[in-house]
């Protein structure tokens, strides 16, 4: 794949051979930003289990101290007083079967986050087809099937971030802005690895972290020393 110049500049600015400690790293991050817009950081965690296997599942929600500089719309399913509940804590959007449509009918995503009451769920279900392979399936793991939507849709808000594992066992997640700084940053990648390791499956054997990569949006990858992380 070819490079264009600002990437190879940043990219002398790593050391491809070094694994960096969490502080290096996150004071290293944001130099190596490539674009002119305030560009997302990123973490990518390869681990050592098997994602086929259903006890070797990593999947669960963490809210970022600093929360991830972006503006996240929230979808709620809900009715009746659950739906009041949900528009007077800040949803974005609020229904049921008429947003249901909409989504079919239009091809509506203009939101980033499915909250859903149990109840809703069959509802939902209707979308699941297409609503599962965005990652925007409401999932009780994740916080976003409750009956508490109030206090759902405000730690989405505050900057809670769903992590699961993809089909080659590698989380993709945003841990802030290169605006945040290295403090923040740090703040938030600790913050997120502490969760992923207590998520650990008592099935997984030998190596829980196999790889730690942060990188920002279109920039070259800064590697994390994981058996540190892992102390």
């Amino acid at each position: 794949m070819k490079r264009g110049k600002n990437y190879l500049e940043k990219a002398k600015l790593v050391d491809k051979t070094a694994l960096y400690d969490i502080a290096d790293a996150c004071a290293l991050i944001p130099q190596t930003s490539t674009v002119k817009f305030d560009a997302t950081v990123e973490a990518h965690i390869r681990l050592g289990v098997d994602s086929r296997h259903a006890d070797q599942q990593v999947r669960g929600a963490v809210v970022l101290p600093h929360g991830t500089g972006k503006t996240v719309r929230v979808l709620v399913f809900a009715k009746g007083a659950k739906a009041d509940e949900a528009a007077s804590a800040g949803a974005d959007y609020v229904g049921a079967e008429d947003l249901v449509a909409k989504i079919q009918g239009e091809n509506w995503f203009d939101f980033d986050v499915v909250v859903a009451t149990p109840d809703m769920m069959g509802v939902v279900g209707r979308i699941g087809r297409v609503l599962g392979p965005k990652g925007l399936m409401p999932n009780p793991k994740a916080g976003t099937v409750t009956m508490d939507v109030a206090k759902a849709i405000e730690e989405i808000k505050a900057g809670k971030i769903e992590y699961r594992l993809d089909k080659t066992n590698i989380i993709h997640v945003p841990v802030g802005k290169v605006s945040f700084g290295a403090e923040k940053l740090q703040d938030n990648f600790q913050t997120l690895m502490s969760a992923i390791i207590k998520a650990k499956p008592s099935a997984a054997k030998g190596t829980y972290l196999k790889s730690v990569v942060l990188t920002t949006t279109m920039g070259p990858g800064v590697k994390v020393n994981a058996a540190k992380i892992s102390e």
